[in-house]
């Protein structure tokens, strides 16, 4: 009976320990699973060889520890919104006397007002948990340094971003899809250069509604630096711009005129009207002897050219003169009148406002902000409209764009010629001559050949001030001392 019920215990004892031990192995390979993902993803590389065993000799001092000790690690900030200089380096652990020492030194060398939120700063500290150290960066201007000396004064050190200019020359395509900014960052240029584009055609070409696919362009222009890297476009130099098969052309030239831009036969670009006294508009009804008035519901004249745009736009003076008129004029609303010398007058109908300091007496220069559009006196809608006179007579505005400024003196044209055959041959090569000196520099600016972004640019520059030798400030400000 005894060895019966032995020989049954047995195989109960067997089907126990089975599952107890596939649950065991099923442990133990979860386990060791998780430490072999844990040193897969460990960051440091961890040791295989036989640990060291622990020596009081290894912690006590040695020649490296007071060197350790003295290393100032930063900490980095951001300057928030609303965050004032002076209130950062009190945060900082800073007196409210050495507060305003430190902020009326950096004044003496940098607007205050350029300190804006997002400028970084660090913070350097002592083994004490004083304050050692403290430097703000503002971008595109420089970097102030704040040190205490061993007397507890602090010393200040502003140390200016290096400005220089440098050539580049870029060629792109209009496409369907993109912008001129974007094409012009796919020739290697910056987005910015399209403006300076704009400016300098903006008699002849309307960069709002003339540009199409397919236009091509080629521009030299000098890069401003910062540090020895490109930070934005400065002066275009040459500009040759291809719409719908119409070449245009401008190449900056005469330094007394500020660097002012001619065509190819050195006629100045600059004419003695704007095309629009509107940027970004399209016009809604054209000059007129018998027009269908909206409001009255008759046909009589229509002295102007009427410009669809909202409340609100600014109004440009579209050619220097003299304001003769700023206030209500009946149908006309709100109404500006400009005398540009003794033949002409422009006029500039419903408008919601007058911009500051527009009044009878007023001098403005060409394209000025003189008002800004509205829908005042009889008008369906808000829109402008622009009005000129010539010798006492309305004419349409669309015909002034062939009234030129003067033209280079023959004197010069010699000169002119030379400039602008050196700049064409450059851009219609993609590549330029390895020294250009600019017209309206003191000192020679190279520009290199090299290859461009794309494959569409001949794109290359060297320091203009570096290779002319010219002096460059490297150095440091005065240094302020302030006393503690």
């Amino acid at each position: 009976m005894q060895s019966v019920e032995s020989f049954s215990l047995g195989p109960r004892l067997i089907r126990l320990a089975v599952p107890l031990g596939l649950v065991s192995l099923a442990a133990a390979l979860v386990l060791s699973t998780r430490q072999l993902a844990a040193h897969d993803h460990s960051p440091l590389a961890l040791e295989t060889g036989p640990i060291a065993r622990y020596s009081r000799l290894a912690v006590l001092p040695s020649a490296c520890s007071a060197r350790i000790a003295a290393v100032r690690v930063p900490a980095e900030y951001t300057l928030a919104r609303g965050e004032t200089l002076g209130r950062v380096l009190q945060r900082l652990g800073l007196s409210s006397d050495d507060a305003r020492q430190a902020t009326a030194a950096l004044a003496e060398h940098v607007s205050l007002r350029r300190i804006k939120a997002g400028n970084r700063y660090h913070a350097f500290w002592n083994p004490d948990s004083t304050l050692a150290a403290m430097d703000l960066t503002l971008a595109g201007e420089g970097r102030v340094e704040m040190n205490r000396d061993a007397d507890g004064r602090w010393l200040l050190d502003w140390l200016p971003v290096r400005r220089s200019t440098a050539l580049r020359a870029i060629r792109g395509t209009l496409d369907g899809s993109t912008s001129l900014e974007t094409a012009i960052e796919r020739a290697g240029g910056p987005a910015g250069l399209a403006a300076r584009m704009a400016e300098a055609l903006q008699w002849d070409l309307d960069f709002a509604r003339d540009l199409r696919p397919g236009d091509r362009f080629e521009a030299m222009y000098e890069a401003v630096q910062l540090d020895g890297k490109d930070h934005g476009a400065g002066n275009l130099v040459a500009l040759v711009y291809d719409n719908l098969g119409r070449r245009h052309e401008a190449y900056r030239f005469d330094a007394d005129a500020g660097g002012a831009f001619y065509d190819g036969t050195g006629q100045p670009l600059q004419k003695m009207f704007l095309r629009s006294p509107l940027r970004y508009t399209h016009i809604t009804s054209m000059f007129s002897q018998h027009r269908f008035h909206p409001v009255l519901n008759e046909v009589r004249p229509h002295n102007g050219v009427d410009y669809s745009a909202p409340v609100g736009t600014p109004v440009a003076v579209t050619a220097g003169g003299i304001v003769v008129f700023a206030g209500w004029d009946g149908g006309g609303g709100n109404v500006v009148k400009v005398q540009h010398g003794p033949d002409y007058l422009t006029a500039y109908l419903h408008l919601s406002r007058f911009a500051s300091g527009i009044r009878p007496g007023t001098r403005v220069r060409q394209g000025e902000t003189i008002a800004y559009t509205g829908a005042t006196g009889l008008a369906t809608g808000p829109h402008l409209d622009y009005r000129v006179k010539c010798r006492g007579n309305w004419i349409d505005p669309l015909t002034l764009k062939g009234v030129r400024d003067e033209p280079i003196p023959q004197a010069r044209l010699a000169a002119f010629d030379s400039w602008r055959d050196s700049l064409r041959s450059s851009l219609e090569r993609g590549s330029v001559p390895a020294s250009l000196a600019l017209p309206w520099s003191h000192s020679a600016a190279t520009l290199l050949a090299g290859a461009g972004a794309g494959g569409v640019t001949g794109h290359a520059a060297v320091d203009a001030a570096d290779r002319a030798g010219a002096p460059l400030d490297h150095g440091r400000a005065s240094r302020a001392t302030m006393a503690r």
